[in-house]
């Protein structure tokens, strides 16, 4: 393999691992927090995309006006699906876990019914469009957005996390839930911040993945959002630098088995199922081996 060519896949591995770690960031944050597998998440990612396309076309807003609108009403989308769905069954996780797998297939067949089932085009700024060259190495200008986008998240996630109070009573009520409550800890204010941190996560990785691969349609959270469930199960569920990781080299090696074995790539989606089974029987808590929540008796 020539060294432009290798680099070419590099730099696309790049940006679709920092995908993958963004959208997985949003699932260790609600497991880490409440201990849910929100398997709606992906469902909240499409939702960002699509009303922030709905709200250009339909209204004439521009993408920068759309967005955060569209953002703002996910948000409290995902508000109401905690306080309604997941709320009631919080002590009963395997029920918790079929009701969000519920959420999922409503929220699909909600935007399908009200919206429409046909792809349309994603509103993204013109210069997404634009590519730098480099001799023979094409560098896309949304796959440079990607990657500082996300380390930009991944800063203030992490001071977030380590440097505020709320960060610290969501790391207190990960440990223990009662003790934490003991202490003075809102858990419902906590968790409540819990999902808007994360679905605000899912709508910027909702954006950037819309821009490189753009076009929406009720279906499109679905595909990115099981991989990057997988890249944080890959990481360590439950663990900020274990989504971040996991999602990272799942996207990487991806796009590094087409290029070094071009002839499985019909078989990528395989190669990532065959992966999380490997995770799953070999090293449940993943890379960075984090220890399963036990339930109490």
């Amino acid at each position: 393999m020539r060294t432009s060519l290798f680099l070419q896949f590099l730099i696309n591995g790049i940006a679709l691992g920092s995908l993958y770690a963004l959208i997985a960031i949003g699932y260790t944050i609600i497991y880490g927090v409440v201990g849910l597998i929100n398997m709606a998440h992906g469902e909240f990612f499409m939702a960002a995309a699509f009303l922030t396309m709905w709200g250009v076309m339909t209204y004439n807003l521009p993408w920068y006006v759309s967005f955060p609108i569209a953002t703002i009403i996910t948000v409290l989308l995902a508000l109401l699906v905690d306080r309604v769905a997941y709320k009631p069954l919080r002590k009963m996780k395997t029920s918790s876990f079929i009701a969000a797998i519920s959420v999922s297939f409503l929220l699909q067949n909600l935007f399908i019914v009200v919206f429409t089932p046909r792809s349309k085009p994603f509103p993204h700024p013109a210069l997404f469009d634009e590519v730098i060259l480099f001799g023979d190495i094409a560098l896309p200008v949304v796959n440079i957005a990607i990657v500082i986008v996300s380390t930009i998240l991944f800063l203030i996630l992490s001071f977030i996390v380590t440097k505020t109070d709320i960060g610290r009573a969501m790391r207190a009520i990960s440990k223990d839930l009662e003790a934490s409550q003991l202490m003075g800890v809102n858990p419902n204010k906590v968790i409540a911040f819990a999902f808007i941190l994360s679905t605000a996560f899912a709508a910027v990785g909702a954006f950037m993945y819309c821009s490189k691969f753009p076009y929406v349609d009720p279906f499109t959270g679905a595909i990115p959002g099981l991989k990057a469930f997988i890249g944080a199960v890959i990481g360590g569920i439950g663990s900020i630098p274990g989504a971040m990781v996991g999602g990272f080299l799942l996207g990487l090696g991806e796009i590094m088995l087409v290029a070094f074995f071009p002839t499985l790539t019909s078989y990528r989606d395989v190669f990532t199922y065959l992966i999380l089974i490997l995770f799953l029987l070999f090293r449940p808590g993943g890379i960075f081996n984090v220890k399963v929540r036990e339930e109490k008796v």
